[in-house]
């Protein structure tokens, strides 16, 4: 009889694991920055050790698309993309958990799209997508004036995917500024410029606020403008050190 229940037992355990059993990875896509280590999910639920499988992360539209293999615990380098050589790395101590998540190391542009993770004895796969960004930050100077106002110029480096600029005054309202201005360079990284005519406020305090909300990134500058006649007399004793200095 106890050998009845054991059999049982371990049918049903059995497929409790084949029915149940789910490589999960996220719904929503990992926003990482260039430069940054990032964490691609992929998790073996109910968790069963997969630390002697055959697992591996793959890149739809690469040539090999093999981001990572391992086998039994053991990283192969044989048939990994070289762009991801020494980038990549699954979190060894955590197999025995079901877990598959991938490291990637020092993000690139050119990491963006969709990855795979698969165990292959089980057939199993999941996908997640990745996007990836740059930011950096902005600074306001000080042109000119026009009419009595004013000219206030923001511009920032160094970003990716391209991002909006924006002026605010004092109370956090939006100003009225001129088309902004943008530079793609080789390296796809956009510069932005923006100028901004302004008039005395009550704070005379004025912000430069850049922000790309495909990966969540905000960056402002910020200004107080003293008054017409302050800001011409350093802008006159800055030319002429300049002029001395060259």
């Amino acid at each position: 009889m106890s050998f009845n229940c054991a059999a049982v037992s371990l049918v049903c355990s059995l497929v409790f694991l084949s029915v149940a059993s789910e490589l999960i990875s996220s719904h929503q896509p990992i926003v990482a920055l260039a430069g940054d280590d990032v964490i691609l999910p992929c998790q073996l639920q109910p968790a069963v050790s997969v630390s002697s499988e055959m697992l591996l992360w793959t890149r739809p539209g690469l040539d090999p698309k093999y981001i990572h293999v391992q086998r039994a615990g053991r990283p192969m380098l044989m048939n990994q993309n070289r762009s991801y050589y020494n980038r990549t790395a699954l979190f060894v101590d955590q197999l025995m958990n079901g877990n598959v998540s991938l490291k990637l190391f020092r993000v690139k542009l050119s990491d963006a799209g969709r990855y795979t993770c698969i165990i292959d004895s089980k057939k199993m796969e999941a996908s997640v997508q990745l996007i990836v960004g740059a930011a950096s930050s902005s600074v306001i100077n000080i042109t000119g004036f026009d009419k009595g106002a004013v000219v206030l110029q923001c511009e920032s480096t160094g970003w990716y995917p391209e991002p909006e600029v924006f002026w605010l005054d004092g109370e956090g309202n939006l100003l009225s500024a001129g088309p902004t201005e943008t530079v793609r360079g080789p390296d796809d990284l956009y510069t932005v410029s923006s100028r901004v005519t302004v008039e005395k406020r009550h704070s005379n305090s004025f912000t430069c606020r850049v922000q790309q909300n495909h990966i969540n990134q905000i960056r402002e500058a910020h200004i107080h403008v003293r008054g017409r006649e302050s800001v011409l007399h350093e802008l006159t004793v800055l030319s002429l050190f300049t002029k001395d200095d060259i």
